[in-house]
C-alpha cells in the first residue's frame, strides 16, 4: 500500500521540491498552501504523516499539531521552520510533533525522518485494527475460555441478553465484568443505542448524582449550564454501574426510582424526566450480606439482581490460562513492535501455579510486563515476577512430573477448582476426611 503524505507550506517552490523528492521516495503526496486548506484535505484523504511549515497565512504550526492530534491521533506530524527555535521545538514535541527540523539546514533529515515516521504510523494502525477487533471481544463468541465455569456464566448471560432485565454482575475485581455488561449489551436489542459505563466508586457523592442525573444551570456552584447526565443520555441504550456497592444510600434511592418508574430528578429541578434504560450493575461486594448491615437498600438489592450472574475467579478456570496469556501476548507483541513467537512450558506451568487475586487483568498486567523484558523471541519464566517465578521453582523443586505427590496434588485442584473451592464438598468427592485435605492443601501449597 502506498503512504500518503501531506506538504503543509505557503511557499510554492518549496512545496514543489518537496514534493518531487518526498515522491521519488515512493511516498504518494499531497500539499496545501494553508491550514484551512491541510485540516480539509485530512478530512478527505487517507494522510499518514503531514510536513507543516511553522509560520503560514492562516495560523501557527506549532498550534496546528495540536488540532490534528485531537482529530487524528494517528496521523505523524513533522514540522519545518525557516528559524529554528528552542521555544517551539520544545512546544511542538509537547503538542505530539515527531520531530522538528529547520528548512535548508535538515533538508537531508526528511527522508529518514519520513520513514521513521511512516514505520510508527503503520505500527499505530496495525494496533487500531487488533484494536477494532478487541472490539468484537465483546460478544460473547469471543470471550476467552471454553473452561465449565466460564461456559455456565457465558449461558446465563446469553440468555438474558435477549430480554430487557436487570441483571447483576459479581465477581472479584479484574474478572471481566465488564466485558460481560458490554456484551449482553451487544446481544440486546438495544445494541444500536449508547452503552454508558461509570464507576460509581470514581466520584464523589454530589459529582456521582450530577454524573447520573445531570443538572440545571445555578443549580449549584460553578453550574454554568444545563449538563445531561447518564441516565438521559443513554435513553433506549444500556446504563452499567461499576462497583454499585460503593454508591451513597441516598442516590440509592433515586436510582430505585429509575428502577421502578423510569423516573428521575435533574439537579435543580421539581419535575421528573422519563427514560428507558436498562441498567446492569457489578460488584465485587456481598451486597445481600450488606443488606442486613444497613450498608446496602434491600429493596435495590432485589431489584438489581433480578437475574445474577457470578463470575468465576481465574483460579477456578486454570484450564483457560494457556489461552488468555497467548492472547495478551498478540496483542502486547503488536503494541511493542517486537517479535514474539512463542511462550515457553515453564512460563505457561508458572502461571498456572499463582493464585491470580487480581484475576484477568492482573494475568494481562504480567503478560505486558513479560513482553517488555523479553530479549529473545520466546516468553519464558525468568521475565516474570519474583514471586511468580519462585513459586514456580519451588514447586518444581518439591514433585517431579511423574511423581505420585504430583498426580495427587493436580487431582485435589482439579477437584477444587470442580467445587469453586468448596472444601467440604471436594474432600466427598475425593473421598477423603477434611482434615486430610486441609494437610495436603498446607503441604502442595493449593
Amino acid at each position: 500500500m502506498q503512504r500518503k503524505v501531506l506538504i503543509i507550506d505557503d511557499e510554492e517552490r518549496l512545496r514543489t521540491l518537496l514534493s518531487r523528492i518526498i515522491g521519488l521516495e515512493g511516498y504518494e503526496v499531497s500539499h496545501a498552501a494553508d491550514l484551512k486548506t491541510g485540516l480539509r484535505k485530512l478530512g478527505a484523504e487517507d494522510i499518514d504523516v503531514v510536513v507543516c511549515d511553522v509560520k503560514l497565512p492562516d495560523g501557527n504550526g506549532v498550534d496546528f499539531i495540536k488540532v490534528v492530534k485531537d482529530k487524528y491521533p494517528i496521523i505523524e506530524i513533522i514540522l519545518l521552520t525557516a528559524y529554528g527555535n528552542i521555544e517551539d521545538g520544545v512546544q511542538a514535541i509537547k503538542n505530539g510533533a515527531f520531530d522538528y527540523i529547520t528548512k535548508g539546514n535538515d533538508n537531508n533529515k526528511i527522508i529518514p525522518l519520513l520513514s521513521k515516521a511512516i514505520e510508527k504510523v503503520i505500527l499505530a494502525k496495525r494496533v487500531q485494527q487488533l484494536e477494532k477487533q478487541l472490539e468484537k471481544k465483546y460478544s460473547f463468541d469471543s470471550i476467552i475460555g471454553r473452561s465449565k465455569a466460564i461456559k455456565t456464566a457465558i449461558d446465563a448471560a446469553q440468555k438474558v441478553a435477549r430480554t430487557d432485565t436487570t441483571v447483576l454482575l459479581t465477581g472479584e475485581t479484574g474478572s471481566g465484568k465488564e466485558v460481560f455488561a458490554q456484551a449482553i449489551h451487544n446481544a440486546s436489542s438495544r445494541n444500536k443505542e449508547h452503552f454508558i459505563p461509570i464507576n460509581c466508586a470514581a466520584f464523589s457523592k454530589d459529582l456521582l448524582e450530577s454524573e447520573l442525573f445531570g443538572h440545571t444551570a445555578g443549580s449549584f456552584t460553578n453550574a454554568i449550564k444545563d449538563t445531561k447526565g447518564i441516565f438521559e443520555e443513554a435513553n433506549n441504550g444500556t446504563v452499567f454501574l461499576d462497583e454499585v456497592g460503593e454508591m451513597p444510600v441516598n442516590l440509592q434511592a433515586k436510582l430505585l426510582r429509575v428502577l421502578e418508574s423510569g423516573e428521575f430528578l435533574k439537579i435543580g429541578e421539581n419535575k421528573p424526566r422519563k427514560t428507558n434504560v436498562r441498567i446492569i450493575a457489578a460488584t465485587n461486594r456481598d451486597l445481600q450480606k450488606e443488606t442486613s448491615q444497613n450498608g446496602f437498600r434491600e429493596d435495590l438489592f432485589y431489584r438489581l439482581s433480578v437475574f445474577h450472574i457470578e463470575l468465576p475467579p481465574l483460579r477456578n478456570r486454570v484450564e483457560d490460562i494457556e489461552a488468555l496469556a497467548n492472547y495478551f501476548v498478540r496483542i502486547y507483541t503488536l503494541k511493542t513492535a517486537k517479535k514474539i513467537d512463542g511462550i515457553s512450558a515453564d512460563y505457561i506451568e508458572a502461571l498456572k501455579k499463582h493464585r491470580w487475586n487480581g484475576n484477568i487483568r492482573e494475568l494481562k498486567n504480567i503478560i505486558e510486563r513479560s513482553i517488555i523484558l523479553t530479549e529473545s523471541g520466546t516468553v519464558d519464566i525468568e521475565s516474570l515476577p519474583d514471586e511468580l517465578r519462585q513459586g514456580a521453582y519451588q514447586n518444581d523443586k518439591i514433585f517431579s512430573a511423574f511423581s505420585m505427590a504430583s498426580v495427587e496434588r493436580l487431582q485435589i485442584q482439579k477437584v477444587l477448582n470442580h467445587t469453586k473451592g468448596n472444601k467440604a464438598e471436594a474432600a466427598r468427592l475425593l473421598e477423603i476426611g477434611i482434615a486430610t485435605l486441609y494437610r495436603k492443601i498446607e503441604e502442595y501449597k493449593l
